[in-house]
């Protein structure tokens, strides 16, 4: 009885030994393909190297043992190295020498090869993208440039790139740029918030102008946001219309920096509904179509007359939706005084333009779970304007923009004539 016992133990230790052993060899295996496939790769990597170099050396000098009389000449090699993905790799790199000069000529190729700036810009492309530093390691299927890549090396490119972004889009000259318009909003990351300028130019295009940090939109903040602006080179000498959500803060900081030369078109979607905020169900459904109906008169004259009418209406049924409607009524209706509505309500009368830009910055930075401190912050939403702002369309009516402009000129030179008399 007790020889089976020890025989049986015996068996099942034997078993264990003979599954590690199989274990073993078969990441033996997996690690010797893994080691093969890089060491076949990195020579036609070499290889698609040197082919790069030996091509524009004979651009610059002719085919080999040519008898024409060239200015330039090969001049041997030397030893040097390029990146192949991250991977810094020693390689030769041929020499032309420019006879008359009696020079050497850089390749350009060579100083391409040796910038691991493209890894860079590679990382930001993915993780900006969707594929997290976690899976990039598994995603990275373009061989040889993007074999053994790890997520904390991809994390440090990707901070490396982002930070370059942040530095170029904070940095931008806006003095070359004829702003006629400018959308402000804000938008949440977490318990903090980022104050979005979205620039319109005098062609319809729409530039992102900047951003400011900050919990809310105060007057201080706003006041500050647009110095900054005006700073890196925002143009005031004509007049700009601002389009806002009604926060009385960013209204003051825009009227602090630019007094007449900034004109304001408060939202009128914003207003509509802190309106309706004030009112139970059955009145607020009877009250929206006709606020949206006043709104939509094509003079002022008539909207606001229609408005008034509702204001009066309101009066017998909520005070405090009678002092919503009146705070800031004008603004909402800056576009009708300077006779344009018909030709750019569609884009002007609301937020709608930066909200959406605000929605497509949602698509990249959204799925962060955990903001780590503000320079992350600032780095993953400059990288996403700069992403998204090639892909923004001119407004609705920019045709008419020059119309806008002449308006708002008149509208102020009435005030200057009504100041002196």
């Amino acid at each position: 009885m007790k020889t089976r016992v020890i025989q049986t133990g015996e068996g099942s230790k034997s078993k264990e030994r003979e599954e590690r052993m199989q274990a073993l060899q078969e990441d033996q295996s997996l690690l010797d393909s893994r080691i093969e496939l890089i060491q076949q790769l990195i020579p036609l990597g070499l290889q698609a190297v040197a082919e790069e170099l030996q091509a524009e050396v004979q651009r610059l000098v002719g085919a080999r043992y040519s008898r024409e009389q060239a200015a330039q000449k090969r001049w041997g090699s030397n030893p040097g190295s390029v990146f192949l993905g991250e991977h810094k790799v020693a390689v030769r790199v041929p020499r032309v020498r420019d006879v008359a000069a009696q020079r050497e000529v850089p390749l350009a190729s060579y100083r391409a090869l040796q910038n691991p700036q493209q890894i860079e810009e590679r990382a930001l492309a993915h993780v900006m993208n969707g594929i997290s530093t976690r899976k990039y390691e598994r995603a990275a299927v373009g061989l040889p440039e993007c074999f053994g890549i790890k997520k904390s090396s991809i994390s440090r490119k990707f901070i490396q790139a982002t930070a370059k972004k942040l530095e170029e889009f904070s940095r931008r000259d806006l003095s070359g740029e004829d702003i006629v318009a400018i959308f402000i909003d804000g938008k949440r990351f977490a318990e903090t918030g980022m104050i979005l300028a979205l620039g319109v130019t005098m062609e319809g295009e729409k530039i992102i102008l900047g951003f400011i940090e900050a919990s809310t939109e105060n007057y201080t903040v706003c006041k500050d946001f647009i110095n900054h602006l005006v700073e890196r080179g925002l143009r005031t000498e004509q007049a700009i219309l601002f389009i806002i959500d009604g926060a009385k803060g960013l209204y003051k900081g825009i009227k602090a920096v630019l007094r007449e030369q900034a004109m304001v078109q408060r939202c009128q979607w914003h207003k509509r509904e802190n309106v309706l905020d004030y009112l139970n169900q059955a009145q607020a459904e009877y009250f929206r179509p006709r606020l949206q109906a006043a709104y939509e008169q094509s003079t002022y004259e008539k909207a606001q007359a229609a408005l008034l009418a509702i204001q009066k209406e309101l009066a017998v049924l909520n005070a405090s939706a009678v002092k919503s409607l009146e705070e800031g009524l004008e603004e909402t209706l800056t576009l009708h005084r300077l006779g344009l509505f018909k030709e750019l309500g569609t884009s002007f009368k609301t937020t709608n333009c930066i909200e959406s830009l605000n929605r497509q910055v949602g698509i990249y930075t959204d799925r962060v779970s955990y903001w780590k401190n503000s320079d992350q912050r600032q780095r993953w939403l400059a990288a996403a304007c700069l992403e998204i702002e090639p892909r923004l369309r001119k407004v609705k009516g920019h045709r008419h923009l020059k119309a806008l402009r002449q308006a708002m000129c008149e509208m102020n030179s009435v005030k200057e004539r009504k100041k002196v008399a």
